[in-house]
């Protein structure tokens, strides 16, 4: 459940924090008032991108904070499988925060992606308003509605058809594999045979093709080596070489050591230099001794590092590369050459995974008839329950051509709402109030199987006035005995039906406009009732008027 909405600086709302109680709440307020703003507001918490008009120019970060309290093991560990931990209290704490235009989320302090926020509050919230009336527009809500409905039903099914639909795709991916004709097979038998002799024919080695780049580097800049060897020894030598300037320094010291013994240190310094020295002239004597370029050894390199770099492109950049190239051109040179054998095999193997899918397909579909049934009279009920008196409600099932993840069904909600008049498809029969009530309806037969604890209707009574109003405001709080119901409304009576009454109002502050939210007292109740009801001026009558409805909304509580 919802326990608190706290909002700074979105739109007109400088600051607002809303506690939240069981049951129905009501939010009303003069049009214009900033109503639409808190469901906004709402909507940013749930991840949804913000728009403009929503933040303000004047100041430079905005948020949203929303305090759930989760109750049930099912809902916890739903959110434990997306890495939410829900405190100890049962509480989750829902913020995001705009700053100069990014957004940063957050749930309990830990920052958040927003795929991951949308999916921990959709199993907490469920915001209803005019796009969802519009979504019962398309088929596929239609589907999505009846599978809610009968999840536990078809949850076992459900897995058989997801386990079997993965066997079924990865069966039929092998068997598109066998999809060539003969020529073509023979045309790829003949490369690959080709390829595979090329890289085996190689003789390739390990490491060699390193090798053979530092030994091409070597041969062919021997001009250069020969040229800087020879530059070294002669200013390492001792003919006027480092070697022979070393040999003197020596000398030097050594005879300034027989009359100052603190030298003794330095001499031993410049002796092990003069034996570095004299080693690094030994072994660049030997080193350029044992020097020898041969063209022919360059050629021959050269030669074969271009027919490696050749296979290099054409299989792969390392030794490991190329070997695995050769074992897959080896594996399909032994699916080809046992062509018919394995497309035999595969064929089995897709029609044993299609005769699988399909079974689990239409048990599913089964069930789903079955539910449909229920359903569709549930929300008959419920709209005869909100003044829809001669109402037919009905589902029509067609098969899809292929089978899919969720089955072979494609369904449409079908509706009559006159005597006589033959059944059609919502999208060619409801009006926009007509729509948000057929919607109320199926959330009112959804409830006692929604797992999601708190539900925000917006424009639930778009269109409607009278004795439809007071159905609407009846079933909004049948739907509030086993949920949370958030509600804007400028009907007085579903007002009257509020458990707890909420006024949204615009002050002037500072000279400037600002939304402020208020949880009214009962007196207050009346109040905003009167206004609902009342015209220019609240007259004796229209206050009667206002008790009668809270009153006769109090025994229907009861």
């Amino acid at each position: 459940m919802l326990l608190n909405l706290h909002v700074k600086n979105i739109a007109l709302i400088d600051e607002a924090d809303v506690n939240l109680s069981e049951g129905l709440n009501i939010l009303t307020g003069e049009t214009g008032a900033g109503k639409s703003i808190l469901i906004d507001a709402v909507n940013l918490a749930l991840g949804i991108k913000s728009s403009r008009g929503l933040l303000r120019d004047s100041d430079p970060s905005a948020s949203v904070e929303l305090l759930f309290s989760v109750d049930g093991k099912e809902k916890r560990e739903a959110l434990q499988a997306l890495g939410v931990t829900v405190e100890e209290d049962g509480s989750v704490l829902i913020t995001r925060k705009i700053h100069q235009g990014k957004s940063v989320c957050r749930i309990n302090d830990e920052t958040v992606t927003v795929s991951k926020l949308r999916a921990a509050t959709g199993l907490l919230i469920d915001i209803h308003g005019q796009h969802e009336h519009q979504s019962l527009l398309h088929k596929t809500k239609h589907l999505e509605i009846l599978d809610a409905y009968a999840r536990h039903q078809e949850a076992q099914v459900r897995e058989e058809l997801t386990s079997a639909y993965r066997v079924y795709a990865a069966a039929e991916k092998e068997r598109k594999a066998f999809e060539i004709g003969e020529e073509e097979r023979i045309r790829e038998l003949d490369f690959l045979s080709y390829e595979i002799n090329e890289l085996k024919s190689a003789g390739l080695k390990e490491g060699e093709i390193p090798e053979l780049e530092a030994r091409f580097k070597r041969l062919s800049n021997s001009g250069r080596i020969m040229e800087n060897l020879s530059k070294a020894m002669e200013y390492a030598g001792n003919d006027g070489g480092a070697g022979e300037l070393i040999g003197r320094a020596v000398r030097a010291l050594s005879e300034a050591a027989n009359y100052d013994g603190e030298l003794s240190g330095l001499l031993s310094q410049a002796e092990e230099a003069e034996g570095i020295m004299s080693d690094l002239i030994r072994d660049l004597a030997g080193y350029g001794s044992s020097l020898e370029f041969d063209s022919g050894e360059l050629e021959q390199t050269e030669k074969r590092l271009d027919f490696l770099h050749n296979l290099q492109m054409k299989y792969g950049e390392t030794y490991e590369e190329m070997m695995e190239a050769l074992a897959q051109k080896e594996a399909r040179l032994e699916e080809l050459a046992d062509f018919d054998e394995r497309r035999q095999a595969a064929e089995q193997a897709f029609e044993n995974a299609r005769e699988r899918v399909y079974a689990a397909a239409e048990a599913l579909s089964k069930i789903r008839k079955v539910e449909a049934f229920h359903l569709t009279e549930s929300i008959r009920s419920a709209l005869v329950d909100l003044n829809f008196l001669d109402v037919q409600f009905s589902m029509e099932f067609t098969r899809l051509e292929k089978v899919t993840a969720n089955g072979y069904d494609e369904m449409e909600f079908l509706i009559s709402t006159n005597p006589g008049e033959e059944l059609k498809p919502l999208s060619q029969v409801a009006s926009g109030g007509e729509l948000s009530r057929i919607m109320l309806a199926i959330k009112a037969v959804l409830a006692d199987t929604d797992e999601i604890e708190t539900l925000i209707f917006d424009e639930i009574d778009a269109g409607i006035s009278g004795r439809t109003a007071q159905k609407v405001s009846e079933k909004l709080n049948d739907i509030g005995r086993s949920h949370q119901v958030i509600c804007i409304t400028h009907l007085p009576q579903i007002a009257a039906m509020a458990d707890s009454h909420y006024k949204i109002e615009k002050t002037v502050k500072n000279g400037r406009t600002v939304t402020e939210v208020t949880k009214l007292k009962p007196e207050e109740e009346i109040a905003e009732l009167c206004r609902l009801l009342g015209g220019a001026a609240i007259t004796e009558a229209v206050e009667e008027n206002a008790r009668e409805m809270k009153e006769l909304a109090k025994t229907y509580k009861h």
